[in-house]
């Protein structure tokens, strides 16, 4: 089963090195392991990360499209679907059944998304004019989308100013 996903993803990023996608970069953080990529998403326009470099690491298991990878922010984000550690929280890498409801079946892991499928459901959920706050993994960005927007607006804003800087050092 590895050396199947293995060969998958090689295909993978053989696609991306020839035909880039707009919105993001992606590569091996090391060549020797294919099942570690870094994910640089580059803000989306007329989104409050408008400008930004986002790192992130993507984290795929051996059972791989079976099961879903894992993505990581490495840069630090202020999001509601964020964790403070930088993980992230979208449906599209949950896999199995919602055993909250709410998530719809067709909204979790499917063995045939791909890696733009996903980095492309990332950049969608950064690009939201509001974010959802339904079930968040940030409890306290959650709130302050709720109760203080403009101070919600600022802090992300600051932070895809701070991202861009440190792409450049």
């Amino acid at each position: 089963m590895a050396s199947a996903s293995a060969a998958l993803l090689r295909r993978y990023l053989m696609a991306l090195r020839k035909n880039p996608v707009d919105g993001f970069s992606a590569g091996l953080v090391d060549d020797d392991n294919v099942y570690e990529w870094e994910v640089t998403i580059f803000g989306p326009q007329d989104s409050l990360y408008e400008g930004g470099f986002l790192k992130g690491r993507l984290s795929f298991p051996q059972e791989f499209p079976l099961r879903p990878p894992t993505f990581k922010f490495t840069t630090e984000m202020w999001h509601p679907n964020v964790y403070k550690d930088g993980r992230l929280c979208i449906s599209i890498l949950h896999e199995g059944e919602d055993q909250y409801g709410h998530e719809d079946a067709g909204e979790r892991w499917l063995p045939v998304h791909t890696i733009e499928s996903i980095i492309l459901s990332i950049i969608s959920m950064l690009s939201a004019d509001v974010p959802d706050t339904s079930s968040p993994a940030n409890v306290d960005a959650a709130k302050q989308v709720r109760e203080d927007f403009e101070g919600y607006k600022k802090r992300v804003r600051r932070l895809a100013r701070k991202s861009a800087e440190e792409a450049w050092d």
